[in-house]
């Protein structure tokens, strides 16, 4: 268990647990903004194997605004990452809890903001079995 984000092994397949994912982020307001594949990029940069590891950059637009709007440099903090990779035979699902990334950062406004978009992605993982 990590205390900065909701991580779970699944008996779902990898290919399952990204498809499901992006559906609930869709449901719960979410867009991808970026997907970055470690996989691929470690054998492009390093010439190496390495197991299926994605991240991908989440953004719900209306929150992302209102903190922005709150913190000008919040940007440094978005998009909300999800990742998702192999391990042994299971896949990992990862979300990260903006409450405690937002802890670094002295501003009031941004508390109810965090509260609210980890709400969100907490069902999303939750919704994932």
């Amino acid at each position: 268990m990590i205390g900065y984000g909701f991580t779970k092994d699944l008996g779902l397949s990898f290919e399952k647990v990204r498809e499901i994912v992006t559906e609930e982020l869709k449901k719960e307001g979410f867009g991808i903004l970026t997907e970055i594949d470690i996989q691929k990029k470690f054998r492009e940069k390093l010439g190496i194997d390495f197991k299926r590891y994605i991240i991908l950059g989440a953004c719900n637009p209306p929150n992302a605004y209102k903190s922005i709007l709150a913190e000008e440099n919040i940007g440094l903090m978005l998009p909300c990452n999800v990742i998702i990779y192999e391990k042994s035979d299971k896949t990992v699902l990862s979300i990260v809890k903006p409450t405690v990334a937002m802890q670094m950062i002295d501003n009031e406004e941004l508390r109810p903001v965090a509260a609210l978009i980890e709400d969100k992605l907490k069902k999303v993982f939750e919704s994932v079995q």
